[in-house]
């Protein structure tokens, strides 16, 4: 197998996801609000919108993922980059509201790209090595992050629409690409059965906890996402009511931020996990990451703010490590049934805390404590990063999924 063509296809995969996200951030209440009439009634069918995506993408992971094991990554991750094409279609020519629903749905339910990639890079890699491939696909993400609201914003000016044209048609050019020059990582075994009870997220994601080491790193990632996603979800809220920070201020902060994390995962992710190892590396990183959040929740000065930044820009080499860690702690023939599980996870927490995280931080900013979001954040990463330390680095004798 050709790895380099095989990982610089991901890495082109991952950013083209994130530009194609990043592209719709600032004209998505644009064209609701022409497709609903009023900004209002947008607004829910943002939320709606939202919602359907995550929970059909908790639904179907971790089936995705098990499909993946058994016949193979290639087609299901070129799959998913068409569903996901379609929809952004969709989304350029849709004229009413249930058009965008029917479509974001049908990407939600195909919705394996984030899976598949984790699970063809510990194909493909040495264990060794995955921690500093795990962060070159971090890197991707941040560069994405930032090229695509920009863009958006400059294509969204000529028209609403043009965006998710350019969004749909990069991720058809991607699975071109990819139908072309990318390899098979694993044909595919064709005896993993695709049964329901496996199939099942429920019966999954508890099979995946049930596991002495795998269970707690899955713990720790859920913990650790959670307080990224509060992190994500109020950032910028948190900046204009204690700052009165203008968006463009925001936004240049932020992508300073992923440029800055992007370097970090891209350079310092290898370096430093092949001195400390996967799990010295996420506990590290998770330390980091903890002491900014409860930075920018205790900020009460700009140069707080940046400090706190700093930590998390540091940080950033944690996640990569804890995702080789666990890579390391599944075999061959399940890797996509357990990265479809966390997944699955990952798309429960979406689904639920933006919402019960901007209720709360809407309760505290009436008392004019609303770092104090930030701060029970750090709590949640303290958390993962407890779980980490007392995990067993490897076990040898970690038992397989149920097979059915």
């Amino acid at each position: 197998m050709h790895r380099a063509p095989a990982l610089h296809f991901l890495l082109v995969t991952v950013f083209i996801d994130m530009l194609g996200l990043g592209l719709l951030v600032p004209i998505l209440p644009a064209l609701l609000t022409e497709v609903t009439s009023d900004l209002t009634t947008a607004a829910l069918w943002s939320g709606i919108l939202g919602s359907t995506y995550g929970v059909l993408q908790f639904a179907l992971s971790p089936l995705i993922g098990r499909i993946s094991d058994r016949y193979g990554r290639r087609p299901v991750l070129l799959v998913s980059l068409t569903c996901l094409g379609v929809d952004w279609l969709a989304h350029a020519s849709a004229t009413g509201p249930w058009t965008l629903l029917f479509f974001h749905a049908l990407a939600g339910l195909c919705a394996g790209t984030g899976t598949v990639i984790n699970a063809y890079v510990a194909d493909v890699v040495e264990p060794a090595e995955r921690a500093r491939a795990y962060g070159r696909i971090g890197a991707a993400f941040g560069l994405g992050f930032v090229a695509g609201p920009v863009l958006g914003g400059l294509l969204g000016a000529v028209d609403v629409r043009l965006p998710f044209l350019v969004a749909g048609l990069l991720c058809f050019a991607n699975a071109a690409y990819g139908w072309f020059l990318l390899p098979e990582s694993r044909p595919g075994d064709r005896v993993t059965p695709l049964s329901l009870r496996m199939s099942n997220p429920v019966t999954a994601i508890t099979a995946v906890l049930r596991r002495p080491v795998l269970g707690r790193l899955t713990w720790a990632r859920l913990f650790a996402d959670v307080a990224r996603m509060i992190h994500q979800s109020l950032w910028t809220f948190l900046l204009t009511a204690q700052f009165l920070w203008s968006t463009a201020h925001i936004g240049l902060v932020m992508a300073a931020g992923a440029l800055a994390g992007a370097a970090v995962q891209m350079w310092i992710t290898g370096p430093v996990t092949r001195l400390l190892g996967d799990k010295r590396a996420a506990v590290a990183g998770g330390l980091l990451s903890a002491v900014s959040l409860l930075g920018v929740g205790l900020a009460s000065s700009p140069w707080m703010l940046y400090t706190a930044q700093a930590a998390g820009v540091l940080g950033a080499f944690g996640g990569a490590a804890a995702q080789s860690w666990i890579s390391r702690t599944v075999g061959a023939g399940e890797q996509g049934t357990v990265q479809g599980a966390l997944t699955g996870v990952g798309a429960m927490a979406e689904a639920v805390v933006p919402v019960t995280a901007g209720v709360t931080f809407g309760v505290l900013l009436t008392y004019g404590n609303p770092g104090l979001i930030f701060v029970a954040a750090a709590g949640l990463a303290i958390v993962a990063v407890v779980l980490h330390a007392v995990t067993p680095a490897v076990d040898p004798a970690e038992p397989r999924l149920q097979q059915r």
